[in-house]
């Protein structure tokens, strides 16, 4: 007789999902996209304030953490935590920002970080909605 295989609590399993789930999923992918448009017709320098105080990203980070227990055991979990993290790295990047913005030295350096933060909450939420439409989970 064998075991059968547990599988660690931190990692997701391939477990189906409810199609509701994947649904939600795709709107809070949706309101983080909607976000980071808001910051870029607004001006590029604003991405990152859009995308952490815009209104769709916090809903969409609220909605992340009201369903969170959903998603558990399935591989949308990790979306979640992808999300949630992108959320709370931007942030950390705008107070990084405001730190090196307001020394004298620090500004042409806030601006390239500034610069990379936009392109890589940008690079975050393309790559887990493409990676979602795969019916794939992200890494931890």
């Amino acid at each position: 007789m064998t075991e059968p295989e547990i599988m660690p609590a931190d990692r997701p399993t391939r477990a189906a999902p409810d199609g509701g789930l994947v649904n939600l999923t795709h709107v809070i992918y949706g309101l983080h996209a909607l976000a980071v448009v808001i910051g870029v017709a607004s001006g590029a320098a604003t991405v990152l304030g859009s995308f952490v105080g815009g209104l769709p990203s916090i809903i969409a980070v609220i909605l992340n953490y009201v369903k969170r227990s959903d998603v558990r055991g399935t591989w949308l979990d990790s979306h979640f935590s992808w999300q949630i993290r992108t959320f709370w790295y931007a942030a950390v990047w705008i107070v990084a920002f405001y730190i090196l913005f307001f020394t004298l030295i620090g500004i042409p350096l806030a601006f390239v970080a500034g610069i990379g933060a936009t392109l890589w909450v940008i690079y975050r939420v393309a790559r887990g909605w493409l990676a979602l439409n795969k019916g794939e989970p992200m890494p931890y």
